[in-house]
Protein backbone atom coordinates (compact mmCIF):
# COMPACT_ATOMS: atom_id res chain seq x y z
CA UNK A 1 0.00 0.00 0.00
CA UNK A 2 1.58 2.75 -1.19
CA UNK A 3 1.19 6.03 0.71
CA UNK A 4 1.13 9.62 0.19
CA UNK A 5 -0.03 13.23 0.88
CA UNK A 6 -0.64 15.84 -1.67
CA UNK A 7 -1.63 19.20 -1.59
CA UNK A 8 -4.13 20.46 -4.60
CA UNK A 9 -5.62 23.90 -5.24
CA UNK A 10 -9.27 23.89 -4.70
CA UNK A 11 -11.74 26.33 -6.93
CA UNK A 12 -10.85 29.03 -4.67
CA UNK A 13 -7.06 28.76 -4.94
CA UNK A 14 -7.21 27.13 -1.19
CA UNK A 15 -4.81 24.56 -0.67
CA UNK A 16 -6.85 21.19 0.18
CA UNK A 17 -4.23 18.36 1.83
CA UNK A 18 -5.33 14.95 0.42
CA UNK A 19 -3.91 11.66 1.60
CA UNK A 20 -3.96 8.75 -0.89
CA UNK A 21 -3.40 5.41 0.77
CA UNK A 22 -2.88 3.32 -3.24
CA UNK A 23 -3.71 -0.54 -3.31
CA UNK A 24 -1.05 -2.54 -5.45
CA UNK A 25 -4.15 -4.73 -6.33
CA UNK A 26 -6.92 -1.93 -6.69
CA UNK A 27 -10.25 -3.40 -6.61
CA UNK A 28 -11.65 0.01 -6.67
CA UNK A 29 -11.43 3.25 -5.19
CA UNK A 30 -13.05 5.46 -2.44
CA UNK A 31 -13.35 8.82 -1.50
CA UNK A 32 -14.03 9.85 1.82
CA UNK A 33 -14.91 12.23 3.80
CA UNK A 34 -14.91 14.03 7.63
CA UNK A 35 -17.64 16.07 9.08
CA UNK A 36 -17.94 19.61 10.97
CA UNK A 37 -14.49 20.43 12.40
CA UNK A 38 -13.46 17.04 11.87
CA UNK A 39 -10.20 15.66 10.20
CA UNK A 40 -8.60 12.88 7.69
CA UNK A 41 -7.32 11.43 11.05
CA UNK A 42 -10.44 11.16 12.94
CA UNK A 43 -10.53 7.31 14.40
CA UNK A 44 -14.42 6.79 12.44
CA UNK A 45 -12.82 7.99 9.29
CA UNK A 46 -9.42 5.62 9.40
CA UNK A 47 -11.45 3.01 10.74
CA UNK A 48 -13.82 3.64 7.51
CA UNK A 49 -10.43 3.56 5.33
CA UNK A 50 -8.86 0.52 6.84
CA UNK A 51 -12.17 -1.42 5.89
CA UNK A 52 -11.77 -0.16 2.21
CA UNK A 53 -7.97 -0.56 2.48
CA UNK A 54 -8.50 -4.15 3.52
CA UNK A 55 -10.54 -4.89 0.50
CA UNK A 56 -7.74 -3.83 -1.66
CA UNK A 57 -9.04 -0.16 -2.73
CA UNK A 58 -7.61 2.97 -3.23
CA UNK A 59 -8.23 5.23 -0.65
CA UNK A 60 -8.26 8.93 -0.96
CA UNK A 61 -9.35 11.06 2.54
CA UNK A 62 -8.76 14.96 2.75
CA UNK A 63 -9.34 17.64 5.36
CA UNK A 64 -11.86 20.54 3.54
CA UNK A 65 -11.09 23.94 3.79
CA UNK A 66 -12.43 25.82 6.92
CA UNK A 67 -11.97 22.54 9.49
CA UNK A 68 -9.21 21.88 12.07
CA UNK A 69 -6.62 19.91 9.59
CA UNK A 70 -4.12 20.96 6.94
CA UNK A 71 -6.04 22.54 4.59
CA UNK A 72 -6.95 26.46 4.41
CA UNK A 73 -9.82 28.23 5.62
CA UNK A 74 -11.28 28.84 9.26
CA UNK A 75 -13.67 27.23 10.89
CA UNK A 76 -16.22 30.23 11.60
CA UNK A 77 -16.67 29.72 7.45
CA UNK A 78 -17.96 26.09 7.08
CA UNK A 79 -20.75 25.31 5.22
CA UNK A 80 -22.29 22.23 3.39
CA UNK A 81 -21.72 24.04 -0.01
CA UNK A 82 -17.48 24.57 0.54
CA UNK A 83 -17.43 20.71 1.74
CA UNK A 84 -19.28 20.02 -1.43
CA UNK A 85 -17.36 21.52 -3.70
CA UNK A 86 -14.02 20.75 -2.07
CA UNK A 87 -15.31 17.33 -2.79
CA UNK A 88 -15.62 17.91 -6.55
CA UNK A 89 -12.37 20.01 -6.61
CA UNK A 90 -10.84 16.67 -5.50
CA UNK A 91 -12.63 13.88 -7.36
CA UNK A 92 -11.31 16.14 -10.38
CA UNK A 93 -8.11 16.24 -9.17
CA UNK A 94 -8.41 12.40 -8.99
CA UNK A 95 -10.01 12.22 -12.28
CA UNK A 96 -6.01 13.22 -14.04
CA UNK A 97 -4.49 10.35 -11.80
CA UNK A 98 -3.81 6.97 -13.03
CA UNK A 99 -5.32 5.60 -10.91
CA UNK A 100 -8.80 6.37 -11.50
CA UNK A 101 -11.36 4.67 -11.88
CA UNK A 102 -15.09 4.63 -12.18
CA UNK A 103 -17.72 3.99 -11.03
CA UNK A 104 -16.23 4.66 -6.89
CA UNK A 105 -17.81 4.55 -3.45
CA UNK A 106 -18.37 7.44 -1.59
CA UNK A 107 -18.11 7.52 2.28
CA UNK A 108 -18.77 10.32 4.30
CA UNK A 109 -19.54 11.30 8.31
CA UNK A 110 -21.97 14.10 8.81
CA UNK A 111 -21.53 17.03 6.73
CA UNK A 112 -19.69 14.87 4.58
CA UNK A 113 -22.06 12.36 4.22
CA UNK A 114 -24.90 14.95 2.93
CA UNK A 115 -21.74 16.13 0.70
CA UNK A 116 -21.74 12.57 -0.44
CA UNK A 117 -24.65 11.78 -1.00
CA UNK A 118 -25.67 15.29 -2.60
CA UNK A 119 -22.92 14.50 -5.20
CA UNK A 120 -24.40 10.76 -6.08
CA UNK A 121 -27.59 12.45 -6.45
CA UNK A 122 -26.20 14.73 -9.16
CA UNK A 123 -23.66 11.97 -10.50
CA UNK A 124 -25.12 8.59 -9.66
CA UNK A 125 -23.69 6.99 -12.68
CA UNK A 126 -20.01 8.10 -11.28
CA UNK A 127 -20.82 6.39 -7.96
CA UNK A 128 -20.87 2.63 -7.47
CA UNK A 129 -21.68 2.83 -3.62
CA UNK A 130 -22.43 5.43 -0.78
CA UNK A 131 -22.00 5.35 2.39
CA UNK A 132 -23.24 8.57 4.44
CA UNK A 133 -22.53 7.91 7.48
CA UNK A 134 -24.81 9.60 10.60
CA UNK A 135 -25.13 12.34 7.91
CA UNK A 136 -27.18 15.63 7.85
CA UNK A 137 -30.24 15.32 5.74
CA UNK A 138 -31.50 18.90 5.39
CA UNK A 139 -31.19 22.18 7.34
CA UNK A 140 -34.68 21.84 7.81
CA UNK A 141 -34.62 18.92 10.09
CA UNK A 142 -31.21 20.02 11.94
CA UNK A 143 -32.82 23.09 12.62
CA UNK A 144 -35.28 20.64 15.12
CA UNK A 145 -32.29 18.92 16.82
CA UNK A 146 -31.13 20.26 20.45
CA UNK A 147 -28.42 21.86 19.58
CA UNK A 148 -30.03 24.33 17.63
CA UNK A 149 -33.31 24.91 20.07
CA UNK A 150 -31.96 28.60 20.34
CA UNK A 151 -31.86 29.08 16.72
CA UNK A 152 -33.87 32.58 16.28
CA UNK A 153 -30.98 33.59 19.71
CA UNK A 154 -27.85 32.50 17.31
CA UNK A 155 -29.62 34.53 14.18
CA UNK A 156 -30.51 37.19 15.72
CA UNK A 157 -26.65 37.20 17.20
CA UNK A 158 -25.37 35.93 13.90
CA UNK A 159 -23.57 32.91 15.56
CA UNK A 160 -23.95 29.67 16.37
CA UNK A 161 -21.86 28.85 19.59
CA UNK A 162 -21.14 25.55 20.52
CA UNK A 163 -20.63 23.41 23.70
CA UNK A 164 -17.02 23.53 22.68
CA UNK A 165 -16.88 26.86 22.37
CA UNK A 166 -16.24 26.78 18.93
CA UNK A 167 -18.47 29.26 16.70
CA UNK A 168 -19.95 29.51 13.31
CA UNK A 169 -21.29 31.90 11.73
CA UNK A 170 -24.62 31.87 11.23
CA UNK A 171 -24.61 32.01 7.41
CA UNK A 172 -23.48 28.19 7.98
CA UNK A 173 -27.39 27.39 8.63
CA UNK A 174 -28.41 29.76 5.38
CA UNK A 175 -26.68 27.69 3.69
CA UNK A 176 -27.64 24.44 5.16
CA UNK A 177 -31.03 25.37 4.62
CA UNK A 178 -30.57 25.00 1.28
CA UNK A 179 -30.06 21.67 0.62
CA UNK A 180 -32.43 18.45 1.32
CA UNK A 181 -31.38 14.29 0.30
CA UNK A 182 -35.07 13.89 0.41
CA UNK A 183 -36.18 15.63 -2.59
CA UNK A 184 -33.58 13.34 -4.77
CA UNK A 185 -32.64 10.12 -2.52
CA UNK A 186 -35.05 8.13 -5.01
CA UNK A 187 -32.08 8.50 -7.52
CA UNK A 188 -29.90 6.52 -5.23
CA UNK A 189 -30.28 3.30 -6.88
CA UNK A 190 -26.48 2.31 -5.94
CA UNK A 191 -26.46 -0.08 -3.02
CA UNK A 192 -26.43 2.07 0.34
CA UNK A 193 -25.08 1.78 3.80
CA UNK A 194 -26.13 4.14 6.89
CA UNK A 195 -25.05 3.82 10.68
CA UNK A 196 -26.36 6.15 12.88
CA UNK A 197 -25.41 5.78 17.25
CA UNK A 198 -28.43 5.45 19.30
CA UNK A 199 -27.21 8.50 21.58
CA UNK A 200 -26.54 10.90 18.16
CA UNK A 201 -28.49 14.09 19.13
CA UNK A 202 -27.19 16.18 15.61
CA UNK A 203 -28.03 13.52 13.21
CA UNK A 204 -30.66 11.24 15.43
CA UNK A 205 -31.70 7.88 13.77
CA UNK A 206 -35.28 9.27 13.23
CA UNK A 207 -33.50 11.30 10.79
CA UNK A 208 -31.79 8.24 9.17
CA UNK A 209 -35.04 6.27 8.96
CA UNK A 210 -36.42 9.82 6.73
CA UNK A 211 -33.79 8.92 4.02
CA UNK A 212 -33.61 5.33 4.56
CA UNK A 213 -37.40 4.98 3.53
CA UNK A 214 -37.30 6.77 0.09
CA UNK A 215 -33.73 4.98 -1.02
CA UNK A 216 -34.88 2.17 -3.76
CA UNK A 217 -31.58 0.47 -4.12
CA UNK A 218 -30.41 -1.96 -2.48
CA UNK A 219 -29.78 -0.61 1.54
CA UNK A 220 -28.98 -0.93 4.90
CA UNK A 221 -29.11 1.08 8.24
CA UNK A 222 -27.53 -0.19 11.49
CA UNK A 223 -28.12 1.66 14.41
CA UNK A 224 -25.09 1.33 17.23
CA UNK A 225 -26.11 1.20 20.90
CA UNK A 226 -24.68 3.82 22.77
CA UNK A 227 -22.80 5.29 20.22
CA UNK A 228 -22.82 10.06 19.91
CA UNK A 229 -22.83 11.25 16.43
CA UNK A 230 -18.98 11.09 16.25
CA UNK A 231 -17.66 7.21 16.71
CA UNK A 232 -14.47 6.76 19.18
CA UNK A 233 -15.14 4.00 21.15
CA UNK A 234 -13.01 1.01 20.37
CA UNK A 235 -15.80 -1.17 20.61
CA UNK A 236 -18.32 0.36 18.53
CA UNK A 237 -15.49 0.92 15.74
CA UNK A 238 -14.79 -2.30 15.94
CA UNK A 239 -18.22 -3.30 15.01
CA UNK A 240 -18.65 -0.49 12.75
CA UNK A 241 -15.19 -2.10 10.76
CA UNK A 242 -17.07 -4.83 10.77
CA UNK A 243 -20.37 -3.62 9.09
CA UNK A 244 -18.62 -1.74 6.41
CA UNK A 245 -16.05 -4.82 5.67
CA UNK A 246 -19.56 -6.81 5.14
CA UNK A 247 -21.27 -4.67 3.45
CA UNK A 248 -17.95 -4.37 0.67
CA UNK A 249 -17.86 -7.68 0.39
CA UNK A 250 -21.63 -8.86 -0.29
CA UNK A 251 -22.83 -5.42 -2.17
CA UNK A 252 -19.88 -3.46 -3.50
CA UNK A 253 -17.64 -6.18 -4.86
CA UNK A 254 -20.58 -8.30 -6.19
Amino acid sequence: MAKTKVSIKNRKNQKIVVFLEKSENQKGLVFIMHGLSGNKEQPHIVTFAEAFKEEDFTVVRFDTTNTFGESDGSYEDATVTNYYEDLRDVIEWASKQEWYKEPFCLVGHSLGGISTALYAEKYPEKVKALAPISTVISGKLSLIVPKYKNHEEMKRRGWIEEKNGLKLKWAHMEDRLKYNLLDDAAKLKMPVLMVVGDKDDSTPAEHQQLFYKKLSGQKEIHVIKGAPHNFVDTSQLSTIKHLFKHWIEEQVLK
